[in-house]
């Protein structure tokens, strides 16, 4: 292309050029992160639930809790009923 007597045209295109090839250059890093975010997300998740399904008894323990305190009393009294 002959830009004489265009000069600011060819100054405007290099300039346009520079922002496009800036911008890019700053979301490509942005995308590459952002994947990156994603698949350790997915991880996470993963052991999330992994821990959810590994702690489920916990929820049964006050239960639990309970009846052995149940037993232990009824032990006391077995004891103290034999003279121990």
């Amino acid at each position: 292309m002959d830009f004489t007597g265009h000069e600011g045209w060819l100054i405007g295109y290099i300039i346009g050029l520079v922002v496009v090839l800036v911008v890019v250059a700053l979301v490509i890093p942005i995308l590459v992160i952002a994947w990156k975010i994603g698949t350790q997300a997915g991880k996470i998740l993963a052991g999330l639930e992994q821990a959810e399904t590994n702690t489920a008894g916990l929820a049964g323990l006050n239960e639990t809790i309970t009846s052995a305190l149940a037993v232990i009393a009824g032990l006391k009294r077995g004891r103290t009923r034999l003279g121990g």
